[in-house]
Protein backbone atom coordinates (compact mmCIF):
# COMPACT_ATOMS: atom_id res chain seq x y z
CA UNK A 1 0.00 0.00 0.00
CA UNK A 2 1.41 3.45 -0.68
CA UNK A 3 4.19 4.19 -2.76
CA UNK A 4 7.33 6.48 -1.80
CA UNK A 5 10.17 7.97 -4.35
CA UNK A 6 12.56 10.18 -3.85
CA UNK A 7 15.57 11.54 -5.75
CA UNK A 8 18.62 13.21 -5.19
CA UNK A 9 21.31 13.90 -7.64
CA UNK A 10 23.18 15.83 -10.32
CA UNK A 11 20.39 15.97 -13.37
CA UNK A 12 17.51 18.86 -12.54
CA UNK A 13 14.63 17.34 -13.46
CA UNK A 14 13.61 15.49 -10.66
CA UNK A 15 9.99 15.92 -10.90
CA UNK A 16 10.24 14.11 -14.06
CA UNK A 17 12.18 11.30 -12.92
CA UNK A 18 9.88 11.16 -9.35
CA UNK A 19 6.61 11.30 -11.64
CA UNK A 20 7.81 8.10 -13.43
CA UNK A 21 9.01 6.03 -9.88
CA UNK A 22 5.47 7.05 -9.01
CA UNK A 23 4.22 5.44 -12.21
CA UNK A 24 6.30 2.42 -11.55
CA UNK A 25 4.51 2.17 -8.10
CA UNK A 26 1.18 2.60 -9.14
CA UNK A 27 0.11 -1.32 -8.97
CA UNK A 28 1.07 -0.90 -5.10
CA UNK A 29 -2.69 0.77 -4.70
CA UNK A 30 -3.54 4.45 -4.29
CA UNK A 31 -6.15 7.16 -4.58
CA UNK A 32 -4.14 10.10 -4.52
CA UNK A 33 -0.20 11.58 -5.26
CA UNK A 34 1.90 14.21 -4.67
CA UNK A 35 5.14 15.26 -5.56
CA UNK A 36 7.95 17.93 -3.33
CA UNK A 37 11.13 19.69 -5.03
CA UNK A 38 13.48 21.70 -3.37
CA UNK A 39 14.94 24.80 -5.45
CA UNK A 40 17.17 27.37 -4.11
CA UNK A 41 15.65 27.64 -0.01
CA UNK A 42 12.09 27.20 -1.30
CA UNK A 43 10.11 23.83 -1.59
CA UNK A 44 7.39 23.51 -3.66
CA UNK A 45 4.32 20.76 -3.63
CA UNK A 46 1.88 19.39 -5.95
CA UNK A 47 -0.98 17.14 -5.16
CA UNK A 48 -3.89 15.40 -6.67
CA UNK A 49 -6.32 13.28 -6.43
CA UNK A 50 -7.22 9.95 -8.32
CA UNK A 51 -4.44 7.96 -10.97
CA UNK A 52 -1.57 9.49 -12.16
CA UNK A 53 -2.29 7.57 -15.61
CA UNK A 54 -0.57 9.99 -17.83
CA UNK A 55 -0.01 13.06 -16.12
CA UNK A 56 2.32 15.32 -16.22
CA UNK A 57 3.97 17.72 -13.78
CA UNK A 58 4.44 21.59 -13.95
CA UNK A 59 7.12 21.37 -11.15
CA UNK A 60 10.18 23.68 -11.29
CA UNK A 61 13.57 22.18 -12.38
CA UNK A 62 15.15 20.81 -9.52
CA UNK A 63 17.49 17.98 -8.73
CA UNK A 64 16.03 16.87 -5.11
CA UNK A 65 12.44 15.98 -4.60
CA UNK A 66 10.17 13.37 -3.04
CA UNK A 67 6.52 11.80 -4.07
CA UNK A 68 4.27 9.58 -2.91
CA UNK A 69 1.20 7.68 -4.04
CA UNK A 70 -1.41 7.36 -1.31
CA UNK A 71 -4.22 4.57 0.02
CA UNK A 72 -6.67 6.55 2.29
CA UNK A 73 -6.38 5.34 5.87
CA UNK A 74 -6.46 8.60 8.10
CA UNK A 75 -8.86 11.32 6.71
CA UNK A 76 -10.55 10.72 3.66
CA UNK A 77 -9.33 11.13 -0.53
CA UNK A 78 -8.74 14.66 -1.05
CA UNK A 79 -6.00 17.20 -2.06
CA UNK A 80 -5.41 18.56 1.54
CA UNK A 81 -4.60 14.46 2.77
CA UNK A 82 -2.89 13.67 0.01
CA UNK A 83 1.08 13.31 0.72
CA UNK A 84 3.52 15.12 0.84
CA UNK A 85 2.93 17.32 3.65
CA UNK A 86 4.39 20.46 5.02
CA UNK A 87 5.20 21.88 8.15
CA UNK A 88 3.52 25.75 9.93
CA UNK A 89 6.36 27.38 7.91
CA UNK A 90 6.64 25.35 4.67
CA UNK A 91 9.97 24.58 5.29
CA UNK A 92 9.64 20.73 5.76
CA UNK A 93 7.66 18.21 3.34
CA UNK A 94 7.64 15.09 4.35
CA UNK A 95 6.09 11.27 2.94
CA UNK A 96 5.33 8.54 4.96
CA UNK A 97 3.69 4.99 4.71
CA UNK A 98 2.03 3.32 7.87
CA UNK A 99 -0.56 4.47 10.32
CA UNK A 100 0.95 6.02 13.51
CA UNK A 101 -0.49 4.96 16.50
CA UNK A 102 -0.82 7.48 18.99
CA UNK A 103 -0.83 10.70 16.65
CA UNK A 104 -4.02 12.38 18.12
CA UNK A 105 -2.05 11.90 21.46
CA UNK A 106 1.20 13.79 19.76
CA UNK A 107 -1.29 16.29 17.83
CA UNK A 108 -3.14 17.40 20.54
CA UNK A 109 0.39 18.35 22.47
CA UNK A 110 1.25 19.84 19.09
CA UNK A 111 -1.73 21.84 19.21
CA UNK A 112 -0.98 23.74 22.85
CA UNK A 113 2.04 25.03 21.35
CA UNK A 114 -0.02 26.82 18.31
CA UNK A 115 0.85 24.40 15.42
CA UNK A 116 -1.63 24.51 12.64
CA UNK A 117 -2.99 21.57 10.51
CA UNK A 118 -4.14 21.37 7.14
CA UNK A 119 -5.39 17.94 7.20
CA UNK A 120 -7.02 14.73 8.86
CA UNK A 121 -3.85 12.14 8.59
CA UNK A 122 -1.93 11.06 10.84
CA UNK A 123 1.23 11.95 8.65
CA UNK A 124 1.17 15.60 8.98
CA UNK A 125 1.67 15.66 12.60
CA UNK A 126 5.23 14.26 11.58
CA UNK A 127 5.95 17.27 10.08
CA UNK A 128 4.91 19.27 12.75
CA UNK A 129 6.62 17.13 15.19
CA UNK A 130 9.75 17.66 13.17
CA UNK A 131 9.44 21.21 13.62
CA UNK A 132 8.76 21.25 16.94
CA UNK A 133 12.12 19.76 17.28
CA UNK A 134 14.25 22.01 15.21
CA UNK A 135 12.42 25.12 17.08
CA UNK A 136 14.59 23.95 20.06
CA UNK A 137 17.84 24.42 18.18
CA UNK A 138 18.12 20.72 17.11
CA UNK A 139 19.34 19.57 14.07
CA UNK A 140 17.39 18.62 10.98
CA UNK A 141 18.81 15.02 11.29
CA UNK A 142 18.84 15.09 14.98
CA UNK A 143 15.10 16.78 15.04
CA UNK A 144 14.05 13.54 12.54
CA UNK A 145 15.51 11.39 14.66
CA UNK A 146 14.02 12.34 17.66
CA UNK A 147 10.95 12.28 15.80
CA UNK A 148 10.51 8.99 14.49
CA UNK A 149 11.25 7.48 18.24
CA UNK A 150 8.34 9.22 19.31
CA UNK A 151 6.00 7.35 16.93
CA UNK A 152 4.32 4.80 17.81
CA UNK A 153 3.29 1.81 15.39
CA UNK A 154 5.14 0.58 11.78
CA UNK A 155 6.62 3.31 9.56
CA UNK A 156 8.69 5.10 7.01
CA UNK A 157 9.22 8.66 6.34
CA UNK A 158 11.31 10.42 3.90
CA UNK A 159 11.68 13.58 4.37
CA UNK A 160 13.11 16.98 3.02
CA UNK A 161 13.78 20.72 3.90
CA UNK A 162 14.34 23.57 2.21
CA UNK A 163 17.13 24.44 4.16
CA UNK A 164 19.75 21.64 3.80
CA UNK A 165 20.54 19.64 0.53
CA UNK A 166 19.61 16.28 1.53
CA UNK A 167 16.83 13.73 1.96
CA UNK A 168 16.43 11.96 5.25
CA UNK A 169 14.80 8.78 5.61
CA UNK A 170 13.83 6.75 8.24
CA UNK A 171 11.79 2.90 8.89
CA UNK A 172 10.19 0.70 11.18
CA UNK A 173 8.12 -2.22 9.63
CA UNK A 174 7.19 -0.27 6.27
CA UNK A 175 9.83 -0.84 3.53
CA UNK A 176 12.41 1.47 2.23
CA UNK A 177 14.94 0.68 -0.65
CA UNK A 178 18.30 3.02 -0.94
CA UNK A 179 19.49 2.95 -4.81
CA UNK A 180 22.91 3.98 -5.33
CA UNK A 181 23.66 5.36 -8.69
CA UNK A 182 26.27 7.58 -10.58
CA UNK A 183 26.45 11.29 -8.73
CA UNK A 184 22.80 10.83 -8.21
CA UNK A 185 20.99 8.38 -5.24
CA UNK A 186 17.42 7.14 -4.84
CA UNK A 187 14.88 5.96 -2.05
CA UNK A 188 11.23 3.72 -2.68
CA UNK A 189 9.10 1.86 -1.45
CA UNK A 190 9.69 -1.20 -4.27
CA UNK A 191 12.92 -1.79 -5.64
CA UNK A 192 10.81 -2.19 -8.81
CA UNK A 193 10.66 1.89 -9.28
CA UNK A 194 14.71 1.93 -9.01
CA UNK A 195 16.01 -0.91 -11.01
CA UNK A 196 15.52 1.82 -14.10
CA UNK A 197 18.36 3.78 -12.88
CA UNK A 198 20.49 1.38 -10.70
CA UNK A 199 20.60 -2.31 -9.97
CA UNK A 200 22.62 -1.00 -6.39
CA UNK A 201 20.43 -1.38 -3.37
CA UNK A 202 20.59 -1.35 -0.16
CA UNK A 203 17.68 -2.77 2.17
CA UNK A 204 17.10 -0.08 5.02
CA UNK A 205 17.20 -2.29 8.33
CA UNK A 206 13.89 -1.28 10.84
CA UNK A 207 15.20 1.74 13.36
CA UNK A 208 17.37 2.66 10.86
CA UNK A 209 17.71 5.94 9.15
CA UNK A 210 19.59 7.68 6.03
CA UNK A 211 20.48 10.64 4.66
CA UNK A 212 20.78 10.80 1.18
CA UNK A 213 22.85 13.31 -0.41
CA UNK A 214 26.15 12.89 -2.87
CA UNK A 215 27.03 9.76 -0.97
CA UNK A 216 24.07 7.65 1.53
CA UNK A 217 25.17 7.36 5.04
CA UNK A 218 23.05 5.15 7.62
CA UNK A 219 22.34 5.47 11.02
CA UNK A 220 21.16 3.74 14.27
CA UNK A 221 17.81 5.29 14.87
CA UNK A 222 18.30 4.56 18.83
CA UNK A 223 22.13 5.68 19.44
CA UNK A 224 22.54 7.41 16.41
CA UNK A 225 25.96 5.78 15.75
CA UNK A 226 26.62 5.15 11.79
CA UNK A 227 26.31 1.88 10.06
CA UNK A 228 27.94 0.54 7.49
CA UNK A 229 25.44 -0.60 5.21
CA UNK A 230 25.73 -3.75 3.25
CA UNK A 231 24.32 -3.40 -0.77
CA UNK A 232 22.34 -5.72 -3.19
CA UNK A 233 23.04 -6.04 -6.74
CA UNK A 234 19.26 -6.57 -8.28
CA UNK A 235 19.06 -9.48 -10.80
CA UNK A 236 15.94 -8.06 -12.87
CA UNK A 237 15.70 -6.52 -16.06
CA UNK A 238 14.39 -3.80 -16.98
CA UNK A 239 11.90 -5.82 -19.86
CA UNK A 240 10.55 -7.86 -16.92
CA UNK A 241 8.81 -4.69 -15.08
CA UNK A 242 7.69 -3.77 -18.69
CA UNK A 243 4.50 -4.45 -20.53
CA UNK A 244 5.79 -5.20 -24.08
CA UNK A 245 3.55 -6.34 -26.32
CA UNK A 246 0.64 -7.08 -23.76
CA UNK A 247 -2.20 -4.52 -22.76
CA UNK A 248 -2.11 -5.41 -18.97
CA UNK A 249 1.01 -6.97 -16.65
CA UNK A 250 -2.26 -9.01 -15.41
CA UNK A 251 -2.34 -11.20 -19.43
CA UNK A 252 1.72 -10.71 -18.96
CA UNK A 253 1.92 -12.52 -16.12
CA UNK A 254 -0.37 -15.12 -16.66
CA UNK A 255 1.40 -16.17 -20.20
CA UNK A 256 4.70 -15.74 -18.47
CA UNK A 257 3.94 -18.86 -16.43
CA UNK A 258 5.33 -21.57 -18.96
CA UNK A 259 8.72 -20.35 -18.92
CA UNK A 260 8.56 -19.59 -14.43
CA UNK A 261 7.47 -23.30 -14.30
CA UNK A 262 10.41 -24.81 -16.15
CA UNK A 263 12.89 -22.54 -13.99
CA UNK A 264 11.55 -23.98 -11.46
CA UNK A 265 11.25 -27.57 -12.21
CA UNK A 266 15.15 -27.53 -13.69
CA UNK A 267 16.69 -24.88 -11.12
CA UNK A 268 14.79 -25.87 -7.77
CA UNK A 269 15.88 -29.14 -6.87
CA UNK A 270 18.52 -28.04 -3.66
CA UNK A 271 15.46 -25.84 -2.68
CA UNK A 272 13.33 -28.24 -2.10
CA UNK A 273 15.42 -30.63 -0.87
CA UNK A 274 16.69 -28.15 2.09
CA UNK A 275 12.79 -26.99 2.60
CA UNK A 276 12.34 -30.83 2.85
CA UNK A 277 14.88 -31.41 5.45
CA UNK A 278 13.70 -28.99 7.16
CA UNK A 279 10.33 -29.87 7.09
CA UNK A 280 11.28 -33.30 8.35
CA UNK A 281 13.44 -32.50 11.20
CA UNK A 282 10.71 -29.60 12.48
CA UNK A 283 8.57 -31.07 15.45
CA UNK A 284 5.44 -29.30 13.87
CA UNK A 285 5.44 -26.97 10.95
CA UNK A 286 2.89 -24.19 10.47
CA UNK A 287 2.11 -22.40 7.25
CA UNK A 288 0.66 -19.29 6.87
CA UNK A 289 -0.42 -16.47 4.22
CA UNK A 290 -2.79 -13.79 3.41
CA UNK A 291 -5.18 -13.92 0.05
CA UNK A 292 -3.67 -15.65 -2.90
CA UNK A 293 -0.74 -16.56 -0.81
CA UNK A 294 -2.95 -18.35 1.99
CA UNK A 295 -4.15 -20.61 -0.79
CA UNK A 296 -1.02 -21.71 -2.13
CA UNK A 297 -0.40 -22.58 2.32
CA UNK A 298 -3.35 -24.96 2.30
CA UNK A 299 -2.79 -26.58 -0.69
CA UNK A 300 0.44 -27.20 0.35
CA UNK A 301 -1.33 -29.06 3.50
CA UNK A 302 -3.01 -31.14 0.63
CA UNK A 303 0.48 -31.78 -1.05
CA UNK A 304 2.48 -32.73 2.35
CA UNK A 305 -0.54 -35.16 3.60
CA UNK A 306 -0.77 -37.33 -0.50
CA UNK A 307 1.96 -37.66 -1.03
CA UNK A 308 5.10 -36.89 1.56
CA UNK A 309 2.29 -38.72 4.28
CA UNK A 310 3.34 -35.25 6.47
CA UNK A 311 0.66 -33.33 8.37
CA UNK A 312 1.19 -29.52 7.80
CA UNK A 313 -0.74 -27.27 10.16
CA UNK A 314 -2.50 -23.94 8.43
CA UNK A 315 -3.98 -20.36 8.86
CA UNK A 316 -4.94 -17.47 7.43
CA UNK A 317 -1.56 -14.46 8.33
CA UNK A 318 -4.22 -12.31 10.64
CA UNK A 319 -5.74 -15.34 12.36
CA UNK A 320 -2.56 -16.98 13.38
CA UNK A 321 -2.05 -14.58 16.46
CA UNK A 322 -5.02 -16.48 17.47
CA UNK A 323 -3.70 -19.81 17.26
CA UNK A 324 0.04 -19.28 18.42
CA UNK A 325 -0.08 -20.67 22.08
CA UNK A 326 0.97 -24.03 20.28
CA UNK A 327 4.02 -22.89 19.10
CA UNK A 328 7.46 -24.22 20.91
CA UNK A 329 10.80 -23.40 19.62
CA UNK A 330 11.25 -27.08 17.98
CA UNK A 331 8.49 -25.49 15.83
CA UNK A 332 8.78 -24.42 12.26
CA UNK A 333 6.62 -21.55 10.44
CA UNK A 334 6.82 -21.32 6.96
CA UNK A 335 5.46 -18.32 5.61
CA UNK A 336 4.60 -17.68 2.16
CA UNK A 337 4.62 -14.38 0.49
CA UNK A 338 4.68 -12.39 -2.76
CA UNK A 339 5.77 -9.13 -1.42
CA UNK A 340 7.40 -10.77 1.83
CA UNK A 341 5.90 -7.11 3.29
CA UNK A 342 2.45 -7.65 3.99
CA UNK A 343 1.81 -7.17 7.83
CA UNK A 344 -0.68 -9.61 8.73
CA UNK A 345 2.44 -12.29 7.65
CA UNK A 346 5.35 -10.26 9.07
CA UNK A 347 3.43 -9.34 12.85
CA UNK A 348 2.91 -13.19 13.36
CA UNK A 349 6.33 -13.94 11.71
CA UNK A 350 7.82 -11.73 14.61
CA UNK A 351 6.12 -13.05 17.30
CA UNK A 352 6.82 -16.72 16.73
CA UNK A 353 10.41 -15.39 16.49
CA UNK A 354 10.41 -14.15 19.85
CA UNK A 355 9.41 -17.92 21.01
CA UNK A 356 12.01 -19.09 19.15
CA UNK A 357 10.49 -20.71 16.48
CA UNK A 358 12.53 -21.33 13.18
CA UNK A 359 11.01 -18.88 10.24
CA UNK A 360 11.49 -20.95 6.85
CA UNK A 361 10.13 -18.05 4.19
CA UNK A 362 8.86 -18.31 0.70
CA UNK A 363 8.98 -15.68 -0.90
CA UNK A 364 9.31 -13.90 -4.31
CA UNK A 365 10.49 -10.40 -3.67
CA UNK A 366 14.54 -10.63 -2.35
CA UNK A 367 15.82 -7.92 0.14
CA UNK A 368 12.20 -7.58 1.35
CA UNK A 369 11.37 -7.94 4.93
CA UNK A 370 10.19 -11.33 5.45
CA UNK A 371 12.85 -12.38 3.22
CA UNK A 372 15.65 -10.65 5.71
CA UNK A 373 14.15 -11.67 8.92
CA UNK A 374 13.47 -15.57 8.31
CA UNK A 375 16.12 -17.85 9.10
CA UNK A 376 15.84 -20.14 5.83
CA UNK A 377 15.06 -18.18 2.87
CA UNK A 378 13.19 -19.61 -0.03
CA UNK A 379 12.97 -16.87 -3.28
CA UNK A 380 10.44 -18.03 -5.70
CA UNK A 381 12.39 -16.45 -8.48
CA UNK A 382 9.10 -15.53 -10.43
CA UNK A 383 10.14 -11.98 -11.51
CA UNK A 384 8.43 -8.97 -10.58
CA UNK A 385 4.63 -9.11 -10.30
CA UNK A 386 3.21 -5.55 -11.43
CA UNK A 387 -0.32 -6.36 -11.55
CA UNK A 388 -2.20 -6.31 -8.09
CA UNK A 389 -3.58 -9.74 -9.03
CA UNK A 390 -1.36 -11.83 -8.23
CA UNK A 391 -0.87 -15.65 -10.83
CA UNK A 392 2.65 -16.36 -11.58
CA UNK A 393 3.77 -15.91 -8.07
CA UNK A 394 1.17 -18.57 -6.58
CA UNK A 395 2.15 -21.18 -9.27
CA UNK A 396 5.15 -20.39 -8.27
CA UNK A 397 4.60 -21.05 -5.24
CA UNK A 398 2.50 -23.99 -5.66
CA UNK A 399 5.22 -25.30 -7.65
CA UNK A 400 7.82 -25.05 -5.39
CA UNK A 401 5.72 -27.10 -2.56
CA UNK A 402 4.60 -29.42 -4.69
CA UNK A 403 8.27 -30.20 -5.58
CA UNK A 404 9.13 -30.01 -2.05
CA UNK A 405 6.47 -32.70 -1.42
CA UNK A 406 7.53 -35.43 -3.75
CA UNK A 407 11.40 -34.11 -2.30
CA UNK A 408 10.32 -35.62 1.04
CA UNK A 409 8.74 -38.82 -0.27
CA UNK A 410 12.17 -39.66 -2.16
CA UNK A 411 10.05 -39.11 -5.87
CA UNK A 412 12.36 -35.83 -6.24
CA UNK A 413 12.60 -36.90 -10.16
CA UNK A 414 8.83 -37.43 -10.43
CA UNK A 415 8.04 -33.94 -9.29
CA UNK A 416 10.24 -32.17 -11.48
CA UNK A 417 8.72 -34.04 -13.92
CA UNK A 418 5.00 -33.14 -13.14
CA UNK A 419 6.14 -29.49 -13.04
CA UNK A 420 7.66 -29.96 -16.70
CA UNK A 421 4.43 -31.26 -17.72
CA UNK A 422 2.23 -28.80 -16.10
CA UNK A 423 4.54 -25.98 -17.90
CA UNK A 424 3.21 -27.96 -21.59
CA UNK A 425 0.04 -28.07 -20.18
CA UNK A 426 -0.56 -24.30 -19.53
CA UNK A 427 1.04 -23.37 -22.58
CA UNK A 428 -1.77 -25.26 -24.62
CA UNK A 429 -4.06 -23.37 -22.30
CA UNK A 430 -3.07 -20.12 -23.28
CA UNK A 431 -4.16 -21.69 -27.06
CA UNK A 432 -7.44 -21.96 -25.47
CA UNK A 433 -8.11 -17.69 -24.94
CA UNK A 434 -10.43 -17.87 -27.46
CA UNK A 435 -12.65 -20.41 -25.80
CA UNK A 436 -12.20 -18.56 -22.22
CA UNK A 437 -13.30 -15.26 -23.82
CA UNK A 438 -16.33 -16.66 -24.89
CA UNK A 439 -17.11 -18.41 -21.49
CA UNK A 440 -16.38 -14.67 -20.33
CA UNK A 441 -19.22 -13.10 -22.28
CA UNK A 442 -21.69 -15.78 -21.43
CA UNK A 443 -21.09 -14.80 -17.70
CA UNK A 444 -20.40 -10.98 -17.50
CA UNK A 445 -24.25 -10.22 -16.68
CA UNK A 446 -23.81 -12.46 -14.16
CA UNK A 447 -23.58 -10.89 -10.29
CA UNK A 448 -23.17 -14.16 -8.83
CA UNK A 449 -20.82 -17.15 -9.75
CA UNK A 450 -19.82 -20.25 -7.47
CA UNK A 451 -17.16 -22.60 -7.49
CA UNK A 452 -17.11 -26.16 -6.26
CA UNK A 453 -14.05 -28.82 -5.93
CA UNK A 454 -12.82 -31.25 -3.06
CA UNK A 455 -9.26 -32.21 -2.18
CA UNK A 456 -7.10 -29.53 -3.96
CA UNK A 457 -9.79 -29.14 -6.53
CA UNK A 458 -11.57 -27.65 -3.26
CA UNK A 459 -8.34 -25.18 -3.20
CA UNK A 460 -8.49 -24.63 -6.53
CA UNK A 461 -12.20 -23.39 -6.54
CA UNK A 462 -10.82 -20.94 -3.37
CA UNK A 463 -8.55 -19.28 -5.31
CA UNK A 464 -10.48 -19.20 -8.46
CA UNK A 465 -12.91 -17.35 -6.52
CA UNK A 466 -10.76 -14.29 -5.52
CA UNK A 467 -9.25 -14.07 -9.10
CA UNK A 468 -12.71 -13.46 -10.48
CA UNK A 469 -14.02 -11.06 -7.31
CA UNK A 470 -10.93 -8.42 -7.29
CA UNK A 471 -10.44 -8.58 -10.71
CA UNK A 472 -14.29 -8.40 -12.28
CA UNK A 473 -16.05 -7.39 -9.17
CA UNK A 474 -19.00 -10.47 -9.50
CA UNK A 475 -19.50 -12.08 -6.33
CA UNK A 476 -17.89 -15.80 -6.68
CA UNK A 477 -17.69 -18.19 -4.22
CA UNK A 478 -15.65 -21.24 -3.52
CA UNK A 479 -17.20 -24.38 -1.81
CA UNK A 480 -16.40 -27.95 -1.29
CA UNK A 481 -18.71 -30.05 -3.38
CA UNK A 482 -19.33 -32.16 -0.36
CA UNK A 483 -20.83 -29.19 1.56
CA UNK A 484 -23.37 -28.29 -1.25
CA UNK A 485 -25.75 -30.03 0.65
CA UNK A 486 -25.68 -28.53 4.23
CA UNK A 487 -26.40 -25.03 2.90
CA UNK A 488 -25.08 -23.84 -0.38
CA UNK A 489 -27.39 -25.34 -2.82
CA UNK A 490 -30.37 -23.03 -1.28
CA UNK A 491 -28.54 -20.38 -3.75
CA UNK A 492 -28.94 -22.10 -6.59
CA UNK A 493 -31.90 -21.52 -9.14
CA UNK A 494 -32.11 -21.10 -13.11
CA UNK A 495 -28.83 -20.08 -14.91
CA UNK A 496 -26.82 -19.73 -12.22
CA UNK A 497 -23.44 -20.51 -13.13
CA UNK A 498 -21.61 -22.94 -11.22
CA UNK A 499 -17.82 -23.93 -12.10
CA UNK A 500 -16.89 -27.22 -11.38
CA UNK A 501 -12.93 -28.12 -11.00
CA UNK A 502 -12.45 -31.67 -11.99
CA UNK A 503 -9.10 -33.53 -11.89
CA UNK A 504 -9.37 -36.81 -13.48
CA UNK A 505 -8.84 -38.28 -9.73
CA UNK A 506 -10.27 -40.10 -6.89
CA UNK A 507 -12.77 -36.48 -6.65
CA UNK A 508 -14.26 -36.70 -10.06
CA UNK A 509 -17.34 -39.39 -9.44
CA UNK A 510 -17.97 -37.60 -6.34
CA UNK A 511 -17.54 -33.26 -7.88
CA UNK A 512 -19.69 -34.96 -10.91
CA UNK A 513 -22.06 -35.77 -8.96
CA UNK A 514 -22.64 -32.89 -6.96
CA UNK A 515 -22.74 -30.87 -10.65
CA UNK A 516 -25.55 -32.95 -11.33
CA UNK A 517 -27.20 -31.91 -8.42
CA UNK A 518 -26.74 -28.28 -9.51
CA UNK A 519 -27.61 -28.92 -12.73
CA UNK A 520 -30.75 -30.70 -12.07
CA UNK A 521 -31.97 -27.72 -10.25
CA UNK A 522 -31.36 -25.21 -12.78
CA UNK A 523 -27.82 -24.04 -12.93
CA UNK A 524 -25.25 -23.28 -15.82
CA UNK A 525 -22.32 -25.89 -15.57
CA UNK A 526 -18.62 -24.84 -16.60
CA UNK A 527 -15.95 -27.82 -16.17
CA UNK A 528 -12.58 -27.73 -16.11
CA UNK A 529 -10.77 -30.61 -16.08
CA UNK A 530 -9.38 -33.75 -18.43
CA UNK A 531 -12.70 -35.58 -19.06
CA UNK A 532 -15.69 -34.26 -20.58
CA UNK A 533 -18.80 -35.15 -18.78
CA UNK A 534 -22.78 -34.72 -19.38
CA UNK A 535 -23.35 -32.43 -16.67
CA UNK A 536 -20.92 -29.91 -18.66
CA UNK A 537 -22.56 -27.01 -20.43
CA UNK A 538 -19.07 -26.13 -21.19
CA UNK A 539 -16.42 -27.70 -20.80
CA UNK A 540 -12.41 -26.23 -20.53
CA UNK A 541 -9.91 -29.04 -21.50
CA UNK A 542 -6.57 -29.23 -19.03
CA UNK A 543 -3.73 -32.07 -19.29
CA UNK A 544 -4.23 -35.10 -16.70
CA UNK A 545 -0.83 -34.11 -15.00
CA UNK A 546 -1.79 -35.69 -10.86
CA UNK A 547 -1.63 -33.50 -8.65
CA UNK A 548 0.52 -30.68 -11.12
CA UNK A 549 -2.90 -30.57 -12.72
CA UNK A 550 -4.45 -28.21 -10.47
CA UNK A 551 -1.75 -25.62 -12.16
CA UNK A 552 -3.39 -25.66 -15.41
CA UNK A 553 -6.98 -25.43 -14.37
CA UNK A 554 -5.70 -22.40 -12.13
CA UNK A 555 -4.27 -20.75 -15.71
CA UNK A 556 -7.54 -21.08 -17.28
CA UNK A 557 -9.18 -19.30 -13.73
CA UNK A 558 -6.67 -16.60 -14.05
CA UNK A 559 -7.72 -15.87 -17.74
CA UNK A 560 -11.56 -16.29 -17.36
CA UNK A 561 -11.18 -13.79 -14.83
CA UNK A 562 -9.22 -11.48 -16.79
CA UNK A 563 -11.83 -11.63 -19.65
CA UNK A 564 -14.82 -11.39 -17.42
CA UNK A 565 -13.35 -7.88 -16.36
CA UNK A 566 -12.74 -6.81 -19.71
CA UNK A 567 -16.22 -7.94 -20.68
CA UNK A 568 -18.07 -6.21 -18.23
CA UNK A 569 -16.14 -2.85 -18.68
CA UNK A 570 -13.15 -2.44 -16.62
CA UNK A 571 -10.55 -0.58 -17.93
CA UNK A 572 -7.73 -1.69 -16.08
CA UNK A 573 -7.78 -4.41 -14.64
CA UNK A 574 -4.43 -4.33 -12.76
CA UNK A 575 -5.21 -2.46 -10.33
CA UNK A 576 -8.66 -3.22 -8.91
CA UNK A 577 -10.75 -0.68 -6.93
CA UNK A 578 -10.04 -0.77 -3.15
CA UNK A 579 -6.89 -3.07 -2.92
CA UNK A 580 -3.46 -2.89 -2.91
CA UNK A 581 -0.74 -5.03 -4.28
CA UNK A 582 1.28 -5.17 -0.97
CA UNK A 583 -1.18 -4.09 2.45
CA UNK A 584 1.90 -3.15 4.69
CA UNK A 585 -0.93 -1.91 7.32
CA UNK A 586 -3.90 -3.16 9.75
Amino acid sequence: MCGIFGYIGSKNNAAQIILKGLKTLEYRGYDSWGIAVKTGNKLTIEKHVGKIGNAKTILPKSSLGIGHTRWATHGGVTVANAHPHADCKGKIALVHNGIVENSEKIKKELLTKNHKFKSETDTEIISHLIEEFISKGTSFTEAIRAAFQKLQGLNAIVVASSDTNEIIVAKNGSPLILGIGKDENFVASDASAIIPHTKEVVFLEDYQMAVLNSVISVFDLKTGKEIKPESTLLNWKIEDARKGKYKHFLHKEISEQPHMLQNVALSYADQAKELAFIIKSAQGTFMLGCGTASYAALAGTYLFSNIAKIHINFTVGSEFEYLEDYLTSKSLLVPISQSGETIDVIDPVVKAKNKKVKIAAIVNVLGSTLYRISDYKFLLGAGPEKAVISTKAFTAMYSLLLLTAYTLADKASEGKELILKASDAITNVLTMQDNIKKTAEKLKKFEHIFIIGRGLSYVAALEASLKIKETSYVHAEGFAGGELKHGVIALIEKGTPCIVIAPNNETYDEIISNAQQIKSRGGFIIGIGPKESQAFDIFLKTDDIKEATFLPQIAIVQLLAYYLALARGIKDPDKPRNLAKSVTVK
